[in-house]
This record gives C-alpha cells, sequence and structure tokens, in this order.
C-alpha cells in the first residue's frame, strides 16, 4: 500500500504526486493510499479529503468517463480552469485580464456522440468506462439536454436493425427545434431492405433527419439552429458548440472585438456561428474547409432578411491560409480553429494590415502560442473570457480580442 500527497491536477484532470505518480479524481492537497501500479494508484482510498471535495451528482459517475471533475466543487473547477489558461499564456511569457468564467448548467449539452453495441437482449447507449471498452448506460446523466436522453430507446432500435454484434455504432445526436438530428456511423451497410426499415423507423420515432454511414436516410422535417437571427440546418454530424450558453459567451466576445467594423472575414467559419450574427453589422467573407457547410451558410444567409452581404469560400486553410493581401481588403477578422490552432493561417494576419482579431480556441495551449505570434506583431490582447461549455470535465475554451 502507498500514501502519497496530491501536488497538483494534470490537464486530464487527474491528481498528481511526487514521482510522479498519479490518481484519479483525487484533489490537490489530498492524502490519499492504495496499490501502486507503475505510476498509478487506479483505485485510492481518500484518507484525508480536501475541503473542495462535494459527493457526485451523478450516480454514473464511477462506471463512465465522460466527467472527469464531479468530486470537486463548481468553484474550485471554475478557479482550476481559470488557472489552466493563466498557465498557458504565462508560459509564453503573456499576462491577461482573465475576465472570469462562463459555465453552462447541468443539463444542457444539446449535441453528444454516443457508443451504442447491439447485444443479445437489445443494445447498449452510452459512454465508454474510463480506459475501457466497456460501455456504460447513462440514462441520468446530468450534462445532456433531456432531449437527448429520451433519443437512447430509438437508438437502441436502430443498433437492433443496423448494428453488429461485433462492433460498435458511434451515435452523434444533436438536439433541433424539429426533433432530433441522428447521424450513424459504423453501422451495417445498407441495401434496400436495411434503407427502408431505418426510414420508417426514423418518421416513427420523431427523428427530423437520420444519416447512416454518410448517407441521409430520411428527412422529416430540416433540423435547423438558429445563428444569431438566421436559421442554418448544418450537414449532417456538423460541428456545433455543446450549449446554447456557451455559444453565446463566445458570441459576445466576437462581436465586442469586431465592433464597428465594416468588412470582417471569418476564418473556419463552420456552418455559420459567428459570421451570420457578425452580418448583422458588417459584409462578411466566410472560409471553411468542408464544403457542405459553406452550402448550410449559404442557404441560411440567402433566406434571411435585413443582413449585410455574407459570401462563402471553400478552402483548406492550413495548406492555403488566406495571405496578407487578400486579409488586407477587410476591417476585421474571426478565426475559430481546431484543437490544434491556425500557426499558419495567423502568421500571415501577423503579416498583414489588419488590426483587429476576434480569436476563439477550445485548446489553451494553442490559443497561447497563436495569441503570442500576434502580441510579437503588435497586437494588443484584451480581456480573456473562459468559458466551460463541458461542465465537469478538463475541456475549457477561450474567446478574445486583440488589436493593434
Amino acid at each position: 500500500m502507498t500514501q502519497v500527497t496530491i501536488a497538483r491536477l494534470g490537464h486530464r484532470g487527474d491528481g498528481i504526486a511526487d514521482g510522479p505518480i498519479f490518481v484519479p479524481r483525487t484533489l490537490p492537497g489530498e492524502v490519499v493510499e492504495g496499490e501502486l501500479d507503475g505510476d498509478r494508484i487506479a483505485a485510492p482510498k481518500i484518507v484525508t479529503p480536501s475541503p473542495h471535495r462535494v459527493k457526485a451528482p451523478c450516480r454514473h459517475v464511477n462506471s463512465c468517463g465522460g466527467c472527469a471533475l464531479q468530486h470537486a466543487s463548481d468553484e474550485f473547477v471554475a478557479g482550476w480552469k481559470v488557472n489552466v489558461v493563466r498557465e498557458a499564456l504565462a508560459a509564453r511569457g503573456i499576462e491577461a485580464n482573465l475576465a472570469g468564467i462562463e459555465t453552462s448548467a447541468p443539463r444542457t449539452r444539446r449535441r453528444a456522440t454516443l457508443s451504442v453495441r447491439r447485444t443479445k437482449k437489445g443494445a447498449l447507449v452510452g459512454f465508454h468506462a474510463p480506459k475501457s471498452d466497456v460501455i456504460t448506460e447513462v440514462p441520468e446523466c446530468h450534462l445532456l439536454h433531456p432531449d437527448l436522453i429520451a433519443t437512447f430507446p430509438t437508438l437502441r432500435d436502430l443498433a437492433a436493425l443496423g448494428g453488429s454484434r461485433k462492433g460498435e455504432m458511434s451515435v452523434t445526436v444533436t438536439r433541433s427545434d424539429a426533433g432530433p438530428d441522428v447521424s450513424v456511423r459504423d453501422g451495417k451497410p445498407l441495401d434496400r431492405a436495411l434503407e427502408t426499415a431505418l426510414g420508417q423507423l426514423a418518421g416513427q420515432q420523431g427523428l427530423a433527419r437520420l444519416t447512416w454511414n454518410g448517407e441521409v436516410i430520411a428527412t422529416m422535417v430540416p433540423p435547423s439552429q438558429l445563428f444569431g437571427r438566421v436559421r442554418v440546418t448544418p450537414p449532417p454530424g456538423a460541428f456545433l458548440q455543446a450549449t446554447q450558453a456557451g455559444e453565446a459567451a463566445l458570441l459576445a466576445t466576437v462581436l465586442d472585438a469586431v465592433d464597428g467594423a465594416k468588412s470582417v472575414v471569418d476564418l473556419f467559419a463552420g456552418s455559420g456561428t459567428f459570421s451570420l450574427p457578425v452580418a448583422e453589422h458588417a459584409h462578411v467573407h466566410a472560409v471553411e474547409g468542408i464544403d457542405a457547410m459553406m452550402t448550410a451558410l449559404d442557404a441560411g444567409w440567402r433566406h434571411a432578411e435585413g443582413l449585410h452581404r455574407v459570401t462563402t469560400e471553400t478552402r483548406d486553410l492550413f495548406r492555403r491560409p488566406l495571405l496578407p493581401d487578400e486579409l488586407n481588403r477587410f476591417d476585421a477578422a474571426v478565426i475559430d480553429p481546431p484543437r490544434a490552432g491556425a500557426e499558419a493561417q495567423v502568421e500571415e494576419i501577423a503579416a498583414s494590415n489588419l488590426t483587429r482579431v476576434a480569436m476563439v480556441s477550445c485548446n489553451p495551449v494553442s490559443f497561447a502560442r497563436d495569441a503570442g505570434i500576434l502580441i510579437r506583431a503588435g497586437f494588443t490582447l484584451g480581456a480573456v473570457k473562459v468559458v466551460d461549455q463541458f461542465r465537469w470535465s478538463t475541456h475549457v475554451e477561450i474567446a478574445a480580442g486583440l488589436t493593434r
């Protein structure tokens, strides 16, 4: 039996003691003991608990791998996430004004990817247990919107029709006003009988849209999302901010950063999360690498009224970033790249004449690197908004404006 004191939390939420020794679901200052296996105590006993330790609200917490921090108070998690951003910026020599944190409420997650596996008695729907391929069912999940949980019986029926007992399906469920938008990957190959059965099930269960292995089986009602005042129907499985409150917090920072600009370029625009609200005030040129997203954005804009002009361009910004002469046509830029960040594109922004940038990120490390490039080019980093859409996870998002 090994006894250790937890010094800090790692980026995956595990407690770290001297060694280093990694201990899941512990907090700084706690004394814990357990069997040491390599550099890990997998099943710790808490000898001296932290004052920030709380009883996890969800009964699935011990078997589900979806949440890493339910054992910590909300105040601790908020402070820890803000500090994660602060430390990432400090590692690049950047001092920042961290303008608090916006944390989404429980049961407001509107999009999730679930694991579904057919069994002898039916099907399992849920998330993987920690470091395991075992699926844990989560009928009382405290993260997901109730409308997503209500689809679980339908997902079991889909598995019965088209799932294989040798593997599992990955199912993305998105809430929309029209009903659930369900996109299935790794189901059985389609044939006429399966396609007919799936279409009938979609109609019977009130799905807005059902997509199977990338092919749309049925669209009963377009599963639109509201971006600003524009309704857009994103392509199946397309990226969407996890909660409406989180999206609103990020958008508020973006709008503030580009306020007064007459023309804005939106880089990594997705289906228009920021482009369309910004178009209420300025001409927008939206750029994204996935053509279906650009098509959805354009269709939404064309059916809206009272917006400035929105143009679209399908372009791989990692391989072909916009160059300074292209960027110089705009007054401001919005950039919301994937986790890896957008170093090549940010270098081009730094070399351009742009003086205002709204930067959104889901990775504090790549955010700090990219912000550092702009700061060295003469930009000043404004207040940094931390947004926690993925409650009880280690995930954190950031939004800030930069000016020069």
